[in-house]
């Protein structure tokens, strides 16, 4: 028997990766446990097998007054000893005698099965460990196996990830048997296997969904910069081709919309905007705006703050319901924005207080914008204009007008549709 628990753990260092030693030790620690349970144990004892033969032996143990037995004790989390550590001890001093009971065969028998079969556990869950522990950030599509308060239950073929409540949508259902598709956000080991933890809130769903469903994507001839989300509500994605003559919304809607539409129907009706990145941040704000259609944009590149001027039909859809599509719209580009009406834009200018000589208030920007009025920023401290106008105005001949100078610098995006 004790031949055949040999060959059995050399197969198992094989098949499973274990190494034998381990597997070893793990084998000697478990008879030594089994030994000090029997009734006739003594006090201090090791357990030895031939790693050739498989015989196993119990040796009491007899050490000379001046060693603290007590401190050499090692315990296992279930409070049994399992050994002594004997490092640092001079095995002349200790006295050995075979104290190998009759029964020891069939103890070592039933031991070895319980310890084989705890140890291939530990193996496959460290192995599950080591196969999700790199794939965060990765989309997944399990079943939905049952669904609470707290988390729903997927599973995911060997493993049951967890859905928790605060990675979950509002309003979403998870039906017993239902498909769904998520991101990885997480693994942990713990002493049940990994434990996958899912999101269908996080950013890099849309990402992945996207990839799945456009193959330019997947290619690298378009690229996703950003992603700006309100999930369940509406979703901002900006997008660039690195390839000539590719048009990367196009991409992205597919054949009458057939691309996004697969997106918005695993996003249970989500709504996406998909707007195209532009290096420009005056375009760029202005298209992320969309679908409200932009007039006019002032950039402040210094505080990365932008003014965005809209015709007075189209404040509240530029806005959005809750500030959504402004909120998106900032969180998509990076910067912060005020969007005026033209009417409210004009009224601001107007009520603007000029001096004796028509020069406007002490610090105004001197600039003149398209419409003809004075720049209402105040001017950078020490210069003639805005931080706007600052740099391109100085470079223009006398006379030129803000628009005339912003529109070869670029910071004015007149006429924005917002596609």
């Amino acid at each position: 028997m004790s031949r055949e628990i040999i060959e059995a753990l050399r197969q198992i260092e094989k098949e499973k990766g274990i190494s034998f030693d381990t597997l070893m030790s793990a084998l000697e620690d478990a008879l030594h446990s089994a030994y000090k349970k029997s009734p006739d144990a003594v006090d201090h004892a090791a357990v030895e097998i031939d790693p050739e033969s498989g015989e196993m032996r119990v040796y009491q143990l007899i050490f000379p007054e001046h060693v603290d037995v007590e401190a050499l004790r090692i315990i296992n989390e279930e409070g049994d000893e399992i050994g002594l550590d004997l490092t640092g001890i001079d095995e002349d001093e200790i006295e050995r005698f075979e104290v190998t009971p009759d029964n020891f065969g069939r103890i070592a028998a039933q031991t070895a099965k319980q310890v084989i079969l705890q140890r291939i556990r530990e193996a496959e869950r460290d192995l599950m460990y080591e196969e999700y522990v790199d794939r965060v950030g990765e989309l997944v599509t399990g079943v939905v196996q049952q669904s609470d308060s707290r988390y729903t239950l997927v599973e995911l073929g060997r493993v049951e990830a967890l859905l928790p409540r605060s990675e979950q949508i509002d309003g979403e259902r998870y039906d017993h048997g239902a498909r769904i598709k998520a991101v990885i956000i997480k693994v942990q080991n713990s002493t049940k296997g990994p434990q996958v933890i899912l999101s269908r809130r996080d950013e890099r769903l849309v990402r992945s969904l996207f990839e799945l469903e456009v193959p330019e994507i997947a290619d690298g001839l378009v690229e996703i910069v950003n992603v700006a989300r309100e999930p369940g509500f509406r979703c901002k994605i900006a997008v660039i081709s690195h390839a000539d003559g590719v048009d990367p919304v196009g991409a992205c809607v597919g054949p009458r919309g057939s691309r996004v539409r697969m997106v918005v129907s695993e996003l249970r009706g989500e709504r996406i905007d998909i707007i195209p990145y532009h290096e420009d941040p005056a375009r760029f704000v202005a298209k992320a705006l969309s679908p409200a259609r932009v007039r006019e944009v002032l950039v402040d590149d210094e505080d990365r703050q932008a003014t965005i001027i809209v015709p007075d039909d189209q404040l509240s859809l530029a806005i959005g319901k809750d500030g959504m599509n402004a909120k998106l719209a900032s969180k998509l580009t990076g910067w912060r924005i005020d969007i005026k009406s033209q009417t409210a834009m004009a009224e601001e200018e107007e009520s603007l207080d000029y001096d004796d000589e028509g020069e406007g208030v002490a610090g105004q920007c001197m600039a003149i914008t398209g419409s003809g009025k004075r720049c209402p920023n105040q001017a950078v401290p020490g210069g003639r204009y805005c931080s706007i106008h600052a740099e391109q105005m100085e470079q223009e001949p006398e006379g030129a007008t803000a628009d005339e100078a912003a529109d070869g610098a670029g910071t004015t995006a007149a006429e924005g549709d917002g596609e």
